[in-house]
């Protein structure tokens, strides 16, 4: 990690420039560079993901037996190379008003491209192809920002999205292209599980050899796990895990198709995620150094207040998982200068002058709630930063801090039947937890969750003792998700969106609405919709946490009490990673009702009860 002895104290160093962190991949990439290039070592820079190619699961649809021959040879794993006899292999044949079509499922989100190898074509020239990326299969058949369905081929399969919301906006996921008469391409960089391929060039064949997905990620091993007696939980523990590990990129990203930028205020539950599976890992590092070196004191991160906010929340928790105080040293400046930014704007009656108050889209109508939940979010910050100003030796900051949370106790909010409200108002404090679950969280059960606010309110379930009813609420509406054939899961989701609604993985059923294109609201409707969001990953960290029971009682876990919450669980069992090694967990329920717990932590981790 981050040597004490080179911490640098001006602002400059203290936001370690993109510069710095290029250099030293910069320096990774010259190791084995061939002798001819290493003269110009500065100007590379080391991809830090890894790249590897898989082959579609199945052929989801084609347009005809005559227009896409032998389509099963897709599914067979081949060389990569092109050769020029094109014996064996899927022939695409447009063959007067016959197009050829196809869409192929990968079977799961992943991110990256596409290979195509040509072995050949006729005429030997070189032909175009349209690629359409969907995380849906309606996706892959949508018309960039057009109400009409695709009528290419004419078939009665295709169906009728009648929706303007797919885009190009952040990531191209439709493109015409035009392919090698023989040889191979590589295209594309978006978070997809369908493409589909049309053969536009009137009158050509192609012989197509392969085309195969070119996953992107970071090679890092799962140090965190988690079973349990309830396959559901399992599958959305790791679904969640998953959803996280794809959206680390050279950054944690939001979303892996939009937007594909590091929202400091989207990344608490994927921060807590990324702690419990992954452990102490640099791409957490690398986002918070970029978010300050982008909004440089007295921005807000993002624009947006709240989201500086969340950056001094996600410090504090980091902190105390990894224990990296150094760390802390190095964002001094940063983290102090957003307590004197705060402390202005905050006056005597506990009003504040931040801005715009911001908590997630869902909530966004209901103002008074939205006002609720921000102050609530301000007293949780301002608890985290008196922490962090104590850390750092700076009683004058902590007592400011504690001074600001006093004036914003003054000041009574009203949550107005705003479940994200409710919640922060328990995290903060603010208001009790048991009247928070019982008069706002629990009421209607997953009615009103979101799939970022949502970790709150299991939460302030946690806070309740609420154990039970938090993991029917993950089965019901994180499994919800698993239903419609997700397997990552998604920027917004309301269950009653569930209701005659046909899955992602095949086309809509008439007289049945379309999940990705008929639903979603404010900046993500329809096919804007991402459907791989890193801030739906709650309840992964959820139940490493709290169902295994893992209570941090001193930074770095040197310290921590482990206390099972197995709600009806006959059994639960994982790892827990800390900068020591990993603690192993199994909680057992006897016969009598009681729970045995058998625990090996790792030395440096003391197990207290």
């Amino acid at each position: 990690m981050i040597n004490k002895n080179n911490i640098e104290p001006t602002m400059k160093h203290l936001l370690l420039p993109l510069a710095m962190l290029l250099s030293a991949n910069t320096l990774l990439a010259q190791e084995n560079l061939p002798p001819v290039l290493k003269a110009d070592s500065a100007h590379f820079r080391k991809d830090i993901l890894t790249r590897t190619y898989m082959t579609p699961k199945r052929i989801l649809w084609s347009s005809s037996p005559t227009s896409v021959q032998n389509p099963e040879l897709l599914l067979k794993p081949n060389t990569g190379q092109a050769d020029i006899f094109g014996e064996g292999m899927c022939r695409l044949v447009n063959n007067g008003e016959d197009r050829a079509s196809i869409i192929l499922d990968f079977g799961h989100e992943i991110h990256g491209g596409l290979k195509l190898v040509i072995s050949s074509c006729a005429p030997l020239v070189t032909p175009q192809v349209r690629l359409r990326f969907g995380e849906s299969v309606s996706e892959t058949c949508s018309e960039l920002n057009s109400s009409k369905s695709v009528a290419e081929t004419g078939s009665k399969s295709e169906v009728d999205l009648k929706s303007n919301t797919a885009t190009n906006d952040h990531a191209i996921r439709d493109m015409v292209l035009t392919v090698p008469f023989y040889g191979q391409m590589e295209v594309g960089n978006t978070g997809y599980r369908f493409v589909r391929i049309d053969l536009l060039t009137p009158g050509q064949t192609i012989n197509l050899k392969e085309a195969t997905a070119i996953l992107r990620y970071r090679d890092i091993p799962y140090l965190g796990t988690f079973r349990c007696s309830d396959q559901r939980l399992n599958d959305i523990w790791m679904t969640g895990a998953y959803t996280v590990h794809l959206n680390m990129q050279e950054y944690i990203w939001d979303g892996i198709k939009r937007d594909r930028l590091v929202w400091l205020g989207d990344m608490h539950p994927e921060t807590s995620t990324i702690g419990n599976v992954f452990g102490d890992e640099e791409s957490f590092y690398a986002s918070m150094d970029l978010a300050c070196q982008q909004y440089p004191l007295p921005a807000w991160i993002n624009g947006m207040s709240a989201y500086s906010l969340w950056y001094l929340i996600i410090q504090y928790d980091w902190y105390m998982r990894f224990g990296h105080k150094e760390y802390l040293e190095k964002h001094r400046d940063y983290i102090l200068g957003l307590v004197d930014l705060i402390d202005k704007c905050i006056d005597a009656q506990g009003n504040d002058a931040m801005g715009a108050h911001f908590l997630d889209w869902p909530s966004s109508t209901n103002t008074e709630g939205v006002d609720a939940g921000y102050h609530a979010l301000l007293v949780w910050a301002m608890q985290d930063a008196q922490r962090m100003s104590i850390l750092l030796g700076d009683e004058a900051r902590a007592q400011k801090c504690r001074e600001v949370e006093d004036r914003l106790r003054r000041k009574v909010v009203n949550p107005n039947g705003l479940k994200q409200a409710a919640s922060l108002m328990a995290i903060a404090g603010l208001m009790d937890p048991a009247k928070a679950c019982r008069d706002y969280v629990s009421v209607g059960g997953p009615k009103g969750f979101s799939t970022f606010y949502g970790y709150y309110m299991l939460e302030a379930l946690a806070m309740d003792g609420r154990y039970e009813e938090a993991m029917d609420i993950i089965s019901q509406y994180w499994g919800g998700m698993l239903d419609m054939g997700a397997t990552t899961f998604w920027e917004d989701f309301d269950l009653e969106w569930t209701r005659n609604a046909g899955r992602i993985d095949d086309f809509v059923p008439e007289g049945k609405k379309d999940i990705h294109g008929d639903f979603g609201a404010y900046c993500y409707p329809g096919f804007r919709h991402s459907f791989c969001h890193g801030w739906a990953s709650g309840p992964t960290a959820w139940m490493s946490t709290h169902v295994l029971g893992v209570e941090i009682l001193e930074a770095g876990c040197k310290r921590v009490r482990i206390t099972p919450h197995l709600g009806r669980l006959q059994w639960a069992e994982g790892t827990f990673p800390t900068p020591y090694g990993q603690i192993s967990i199994r909680h057992e329920r006897r016969a009598d009702g009681s729970v045995k717990s058998s625990i090996k932590a790792p030395k440096g981790v003391k197990v207290v009860k």
